[in-house]
């Protein structure tokens, strides 16, 4: 009986999948090997990542290969590595090279430059800030990374690079890797990973925890080449801390810490983390910060409190906050709403504040400032005495105040929309979330038109939605509570 022929390796000139010519091999590791190659359809220069033979005979691991190929190519983001293929070869021995192409970088590994010491903690924070501004945009595409290291973070003359999602999954699903292939770097793994939890955004942000910390200090807070050395380490209680980095702020110690919490609920988000991080990078200079925002004098407003069953949306904070967070910086500014403004404004202008350039610019002659939202009814103009007027004439008398009205079933749900709106816009709200949330929302607004409806238990289900979202990550902290506050006005509106 004949032998099969056994499939030929890769070599230099190679033609993969009848459109890669394969260049030269400029990197390996234990599941692929990276080739430099042109794409002669596009005539273009490429990255082409072969997955190691073991792995791509396994059709599960291939599937799981390409449908994270099929997300992270929807990810566009200036600080990930763009995805543009995936494929598949078969010889005629049934040998199956399974392949994705990605965009060829230039530049140097993170953790290359790491082996020269810790960075300046300016260059860490900025490197760390790109790190958690790319993970939230895949964390909003539903998309966990599991293996932010020093190793696939690609330094460029464009800032830092996210490289391969290999080993990448959606939030929630389960971890069923028995044998650890697909766990990722010992060092930068997750405690929750060791009990097999399901993907969720708080892994990458350990990860991302656990590179800053070794960007400021030279080495990552567990160092642990096996998991016998990672359970080891991490039976000790005690969290590492930042000391003796020269000029580090104490904010970015405190956001290290919380990203290396062992309780993943205690975390912060990739986003938040991002802000944070940016918050420590503006100028230290009063003046320097002025002129990066407009000069803009508020007028100060009078606002009645609202009824003491109300809670208005900005009333909602965070469930963490990091200490020694210093002000934010200007791009958002509060501003008062009078008693009686319209649902949508106050969601708008309570909650998420005026955007500048959204507000209404002052008429001709007018000074620099920011219209506040006008009340409903205006107030009786106050009387001002003169020389001229009589001594014992009396007041004008003031109208009857007017008892707010409740809501209306339509004007709260006006402002769930644009908090759902501002949410997906802002990246705090991942789309298909914001979407499912929406429709909801609506499907209960057509019932109320077909006649009374009690919306106590659509509410109540509305709002465990809300909560449930908030806590796999898709949904942020400070608009969950804002929504969940807004359902629950939308309970008693009229």
């Amino acid at each position: 009986m004949a032998t099969p022929q056994m499939t030929a390796p890769l070599q230099p000139g190679g033609l993969l999948a009848r459109r890669y010519r394969l260049i030269d091999n400029i990197g390996a590791g234990g599941m692929s090997v990276i080739w430099r190659a042109r794409d002669e359809v596009l005539d273009r220069v490429v990255a082409v990542k072969v997955l190691a033979p073991s792995l791509a005979a396994d059709a599960k691991f291939r599937d799981m290969v390409r449908e994270e190929a099929r997300a992270a190519a929807q990810l566009v983001h200036p600080h990930v590595t763009s995805v543009h293929d995936y494929g598949e070869e078969i010889a005629p021995d049934g040998t199956v090279t399974a392949f994705v192409v990605m965009e060829l970088l230039s530049g140097a590994e993170l953790e290359t430059r790491l082996t020269e010491g810790p960075l300046p903690w300016t260059e860490a924070v900025e490197i760390c800030a790109q790190v958690a501004e790319a993970l939230a945009a895949a964390h909003r595409l539903g998309i966990v990374h599991r293996d932010v290291t020093p190793s696939n973070i690609m330094m460029t003359s464009v800032g830092a690079k996210v490289l391969d999602f290999g080993i990448a999954t959606h939030i929630g699903a389960p971890d069923e890797d028995e044998e650890g292939d697909t766990f990722g770097t010992p060092a930068y793994v997750a405690p929750e990973r060791l009990d097999g939890t399901p993907a969720q955004p708080a892994t990458d942000t350990y990860c991302l925890g656990v590179l800053l910390f070794e960007t400021l200090t030279g080495q990552p807070p567990y160092p642990a080449d096996t998991w016998e050395d990672l359970t080891r380490a991490l039976e000790d209680p005690e969290v590492p801390r930042l000391e003796g980095v020269p000029g580090l702020p104490p904010a970015v110690a405190e956001i290290c810490f919380r990203c290396l919490a062992r309780n993943p609920r205690e975390r912060p988000t990739a986003r938040q983390v991002g802000e944070v991080l940016r918050d420590q990078l503006l100028p230290a200079d009063p003046q320097a910060a002025t002129m990066l925002s407009p000069t803009v004098t508020l007028p100060t407003v009078e606002v009645t409190p609202p009824p003491p069953d109300v809670k208005l949306p900005a009333e909602a904070e965070p469930e963490w906050t990091p200490a020694h967070r210093p002000p934010r910086r200007s791009r958002r500014t509060r501003i008062a709403v009078a008693a009686g403004a319209s649902a949508v404004a106050l969601a708008s202008a309570v909650l998420l504040g005026m955007s500048l350039r959204d507000s209404t610019p002052p008429p001709s002659g007018a000074g620099h400032t920011t219209a506040a939202v006008a009340p409903t009814t205006a107030p009786p103009p106050a009387v001002t005495p003169s020389a001229e007027a009589s001594p014992i004439a009396p007041p004008p008398s003031s109208p009857p105040t007017t008892p707010p009205r409740p809501p209306t079933v339509r004007e709260v749900i006006t402002e769930i929309d644009v908090l759902i709106e501002r949410g997906v816009a802002e990246g705090a709200i991942r789309p298909d979330a914001g979407q499912d949330l929406n429709n909801l929302v609506h499907n209960l607004e057509s019932k109320l038109a077909t006649g009374p409806v009690d919306l106590t238990g659509p509410v109540a289900e509305l709002r465990s939605k809300v909560a449930q979202r908030v806590l796999e990550g898709s949904i942020d902290r400070v608009y969950g509570d804002a929504l969940d506050a807004s359902l629950a006005r939308l309970a008693t509106a009229s």
